[in-house]
């Protein structure tokens, strides 16, 4: 019975010792798979192999016509430069800086227009390898380039560190004519402490006014940069020259010539400091051949642009023969210029009658002697000048009313037009 019960038994164990054994062969492929699709931390993983060890140049090798304001560069990878030189084809030696791990070289010198350049590097790769580069370029020959000059509206040049008047327009005098107004007015720029809100306005293709809305505060300070050179300014003109320029602006003169009652009020810092009677234009014309030339004191805003003691006046520089009805040539003391086609407020002592009463002058603001000398002398460029209630046409810009132009007007005048 034993041998014939136990081998039953065994049968019956072997059957499920099998499908034990498949269920932990099933268990371990499970698993093998689930290794398999899991990111493995602590394996290692062959690193990429790195790049070969060079030295690039910027421009590239035989690059031609390149902007001389445009970036130059040495480059090495997976290496350090051990020298760099650079000469132009005079063999002009052009200095240059190093980043410290020695990577990456640059000129510190600018660079010329219509020259070449050559440079030799040398570095070396970590494995010890010595490294020799050789390249050239050469910059573009402008057809034609312009420079910038900063002036009042008087063109007398702006002085750096010169004092001036809370009126100060700045002029950006370009010496040839810029077609590409746009590219021009982004390399100009004027920075002010404490800040001020101005535009540029394009009087011509040569002259650029810059103004702020308002008039300055006194102790301002005023900076003028042109960023012109290596610019394309149009037709192939390119900037010559960077021009910068800083002055400062004094009290704040401001005088009102109210010819309803025939004074001049002076005020410093928003004070009155003097009260001047005055005699001012005429008024009427007078015609001489096709040319009609008026006799009054426009109305408008001035500024003070230059003064002289004595000046001469001559009617025919603007028209009026000196042998005419009307013409003169006469030496004038104290005169203090405020309009550029020769109005001033100066001495004549011929029409003290008159001043405080009756005009007589052919657009000129008459003082007595006391007053033109303490006006002369009290004035600076940029002072501030209002003329009211005078017949006539208003003050023109081209006579130097900058001033007489709303801001709206003004910013129209920019050839950055807003967004």
């Amino acid at each position: 019975m034993t041998s014939t019960k136990v081998p039953g038994l065994l049968r019956r164990l072997r059957r499920p010792h099998r499908l034990l054994l498949c269920v932990f062969v099933g268990v371990g492929l499970c698993a093998a798979i689930q290794i398999a699709a899991t990111p493995c931390r602590h394996c290692s993983v062959s690193a990429k192999t790195g790049a070969p060890p060079s030295i690039s140049f910027s421009p590239g090798l035989n690059a031609r016509n390149v902007d001389p304001v445009s970036p130059v560069e040495v480059k090495a990878d997976s290496a350090t430069l051990t020298d760099v030189r650079m000469v132009n084809e005079t063999g002009k030696v052009i200095e240059g800086v190093m980043t410290p791990d020695n990577t990456v070289w640059k000129p510190t010198a600018p660079l010329g227009y219509g020259h070449t350049y050559t440079l030799n590097a040398s570095g070396r790769a970590a494995d010890g390898g010595v490294l020799n580069q050789v390249s050239s370029f050469s910059t573009l020959q402008p057809s034609n380039q312009t420079k910038v000059s900063f002036t009042t509206t008087s063109q007398a040049a702006l002085r750096d560190g010169g004092s001036y008047g809370v009126g100060t327009v700045i002029v950006a005098h370009f010496d040839e004519k810029i077609s590409d107004r746009a590219a021009a007015e982004r390399q100009l720029k004027v920075t002010t402490n404490p800040a001020v809100d101005g535009s540029w306005f394009w009087v011509d293709g040569q002259n650029a006014h810059w103004r702020p809305q308002h008039y300055y505060a006194p102790g301002t300070t005023v900076t003028a940069e042109a960023k012109i050179y290596g610019i394309a300014l149009g037709d192939g003109l390119f900037g010559q020259d960077d021009t910068r320029v800083s002055f400062r602006i004094g009290d704040a003169h401001v005088s009102i010539a109210d010819d309803a009652t025939k004074m001049v009020t002076v005020f410093n810092n928003g004070a009155l400091v003097r009260t001047m009677p005055t005699s001012m234009g005429m008024g009427g014309t007078e015609t001489i051949g096709a040319q009609t030339i008026s006799l009054w004191t426009p109305s408008g805003v001035y500024t003070v642009l230059d003064k002289g003691n004595p000046v001469v006046m001559d009617s025919s520089t603007f028209g009026l023969p000196k042998n005419s009805r009307l013409g003169y040539r006469e030496t004038i003391n104290y005169a203090t210029r405020i309009s550029i086609d020769g109005i001033y407020l100066h001495q004549l002592d011929a029409t003290v009658w008159a001043q405080g009463h009756t005009d007589t002058s052919h657009g000129c603001l008459n003082l007595n002697g006391d007053n033109a000398k303490w006006f002369y002398e009290f004035s600076v460029p940029g002072d501030v000048v209002e003329v009211r209630n005078s017949g006539g046409p208003p003050l023109q810009l081209a006579q130097n009313g900058d001033w007489t132009l709303s801001w709206d007007q003004w910013r129209d005048g920019s050839a950055l037009k807003p967004a």
